[in-house]
């Protein structure tokens, strides 16, 4: 289903050059700010509003307020050519006496804008100077004959340079007379259960708040754009899903357990009812004939390699191959290294397939060995069918690698995929299913909008034995103490990580650099064997010092956030995070997940450099309150808004200009059933007028290019 931009809302993608006094360079600014279309103009909604309603006695104003007055203009005193001191127009009505006040005035623009012996209607700001009332540069002078044009309530928005208020205002109010009355899509239910106002009614009484009320994501005009924008999104993954579905139709993977069985006996420990739902769901899925588009989602430890093993293993059972891919090739070792571990008593190899010149293993865990073996046997096995089960990093999904018979790609999602590149992993073979793992606890909301298009399973239990991880928060002013502390600990055998937000010392920032902290360390703690790893160390001086770690030939870890991911020392049981207020409560909680990986009491320090402000304040409270990764996940996405929780990290999330997932996160639900009646109903021409007004820039992109 391509979508065609329907006649009626033709006007709403002129160029913003037609709209008023916009030419080819303020378009442009327009365009890097804004957009490019009057749509984009309109859906840049205000932030603000400034209530000039006020009109005080001159007499009796308060400081620093918003007034507008009807005044005489009695006096101009304008300062001689080369002297620098303002201009001033003193002005007066019968409640006092008003100084209009002008820097780097154009003498000629003031006079003409405020002759003597007329009277004018000036509003702005008025402040009391030395017990004169004043107003610096007013917002508006108009003659009272103009007073109609005098607004009353006068929205605000986000600016950037070489965009004023006045240019913004005149912009939006042209592109507000465009708007054409457009069929409603909406069900009549849904709008008089919320009493929404239409399209056009909404879109202009957003463009006109005259309340503060007005300006809150509950309003009723801007609910009703925030449903359109998310119900476009839903139909838009819809859309891609059905889409990927016609284009590579699945086939069942029926496996008939013999394998899975083997597997669960040999576990030296019980499944938690979280994994054996998210397997039982899987299986399901699997069974079917259609293509499997599925999200594992597990928070830290919670045993995400087990269950993408388990679906492996079906795939296996059904005769075909399966691959898992990580970001990394450090993830990759390590997913090999697990599984491997799973699969030595099944006598089943798995093989690690990495970068060009980088060796490869194949291993049969039963002959106690990892030989290397060349990249192209491998390749060549993998080819043939002789080798059902790969690990390795997103290079297997290139053209020089052949899979006779892929049935399961297990993607390790660190960097967020878009949504047509989970469809395009498919691509590997006739009839692929896909299955992405996020060790990344995503809200619901969050989870709907930008993974609508994936079903979703979620581990949020613990595996049987593991202990939450203690978490205190102290001031930096007791790091002696922390290293005494740590000092008696680390001579009792444990090990801990040590974690710097930089690298080198930094004269902008006053903090804690991993180099120097190393340093600080080694000399404070000579007995204790103590390595470094950072992101601009060469990568094989990195792997040396993690390895090193990992096998116990050093007790202490000095560190920047490299270690956030792919790094499983399970006797490692404490974790110092120096400056814990700079990081984001997702990355602390990743962080922190580098312990408690084993049934031993772990601890986690959070040092902080006070003065808190009340959100850093809030984080670590959080931190400190809960081991739960979906709970701090949704209080990540309350207290830092959607866009700051996405950042770059997230950069398969979709951006919504309208809707606020923290705010709107009741209307989602209703977003995505209204999307599927559309689809049933077959509304074409509504479907194409949502798409193209709020979901241009996404999934319509790849449905547009077939």
């Amino acid at each position: 289903m391509h979508p065609k931009r329907p006649v009626e809302i033709f006007p709403l993608f002129a160029a913003t050059t037609t709209l008023s006094g916009v030419g080819a360079k303020l378009a442009s600014v327009l365009e890097k700010r804004i957009g490019l279309y009057v749509i984009d103009v309109l859906r840049h909604l205000p932030i603000g509003f400034i209530d000039r309603s006020k009109r005080p006695l001159l007499s009796n104003i308060s400081d620093g307020s918003i007034a507008t007055f009807d005044v005489l203009i009695v006096k101009h005193d304008r300062p001689p050519r080369g002297v620098r001191r303002p201009y001033r127009v003193f002005c007066e009505n019968k409640s006092g006496a008003l100084e209009l006040v002008f820097f780097h005035a154009h003498d000629e623009y003031v006079a003409k804008q405020l002759p003597i012996g007329e009277r004018r209607l000036v509003s702005g700001r008025v402040e009391l100077f030395k017990g004169r009332v004043q107003m610096a540069h007013p917002d508006h002078i108009l003659p009272p004959s103009q007073s109609d044009k005098m607004p009353t309530f006068e929205p605000v928005y986000s600016l950037t340079a070489g965009l004023t208020p006045k240019i913004m205002r005149r912009t939006i109010n042209d592109a507000l007379t465009r708007i054409p009355e457009l069929p409603e899509w909406i069900s009549p239910e849904i709008i008089k259960e919320h009493n929404w106002p239409n399209f056009a009614t909404a879109m202009l009484a957003v463009h006109m708040p005259k309340t503060a009320a007005d300006l809150l994501p509950s309003s009723p005009a801007r609910a009703r754009l925030a449903f359109d924008e998310l119900l476009a999104n839903q139909l838009a993954l819809r859309m891609v899903r059905h889409s990927a579905a016609e284009i590579k139709p699945g086939r069942s993977y029926k496996g008939d357990g013999t394998t899975t069985d083997r597997l669960k006996a040999s576990l030296p420990f019980t499944m938690t009812g979280a994994q054996s739902r998210a397997i039982e769901e899987i299986r399901v899925d699997q069974a079917l004939p259609k293509r499997m588009l599925r999200m594992l989602q597990g928070d830290v430890g919670s045993g995400k390699t087990l269950v993408a093993l388990w679906a492996m293993l079906t795939t296996l059972e059904a005769g075909a191959q399966a691959a898992l891919l990580a970001p990394t090739e450090v993830l990759a070792r390590q997913h090999h290294a697990s599984i491997q571990a799973l699969l030595a008593p099944l006598n089943i190899e798995v093989a690690l397939l990495l970068g060009k010149g980088r060796g490869n293993i194949v291993s049969k865990p039963t002959e106690g060995r990892k030989p290397t073996i060349s990249r192209q046997v491998t390749l060549d096995r993998l080819a043939s069918g002789k080798l059902s089960l790969v690990v390795g990093t997103h290079a297997l999904l290139s053209d020089t690698v052949e899979l006779k018979n892929l049935g399961l790609a297990v993607v390790d999602e660190q960097h967020r995929f878009g949504v047509r590149q989970r469809i395009l992993l498919g691509e590997k073979g006739a009839h692929v299913d896909v299955m992405v793992m996020t060790a990344t606890p995503i809200p619901r909301s969050l989870a709907m909008t930008a993974y609508g298009d994936l079903d979703n399973s979620r581990l949020d239990e613990k595996p049987v034995g593991r202990l939450p991880i203690d978490t205190r928060v102290m001031p930096n002013d007791r790091l002696h103490d922390v290293i005494e502390g740590l000092a008696r600990a680390l001579r009792m055998g444990k090990r801990a990580y040590w974690i710097c937000p930089l690298v080198e010392e930094s004269d902008k920032l006053d903090i804690a650099a991993a180099e120097n902290r190393y340093a600080m360390l080694e000399h404070a703690l000579p007995d204790i064997r103590i390595t470094l790893a950072h992101g601009k160390m060469k990568a094989a001086d990195r792997d040396i010092a993690m390895q090193s770690f990992r096998d116990g030939d050093a007790q202490l870890l000095v560190a920047t956030t490299v270690i956030e991911v792919g790094v499983d020392v399970p006797e490692a049981s404490i974790i110092i995070i120096e400056h814990a207020e700079r990081f984001g409560l997702a990355q602390l909680h990743q962080l922190r997940g580098r312990v408690g990986r084993s049934r031993q009491q772990s601890s986690c320090l959070l040092i902080y450099q006070g003065p808190l402000s009340d959100t850093a304040s809030k984080r670590l409270a959080v931190m400190r309150d809960t081991n739960d990764g979906f709970v701090i996940a949704e209080k990540d996405l309350e207290l830092r808004g959607p866009g700051e929780f996405l950042g770059q990290r997230q950069s398969g999330m979709p951006e919504f200009v309208i809707a606020d997932l923290a705010a709107h996160s009741d209307l989602l639900g209703l977003a995505c059933a209204e999307a599927g009646r559309f689809l049933d109903s077959h509304e074409v021409q509504n479907i194409n007028m949502l798409l193209s007004l709020f979901e241009r820039d996404s999934a319509v992109k790849f449905l547009a290019s077939g």
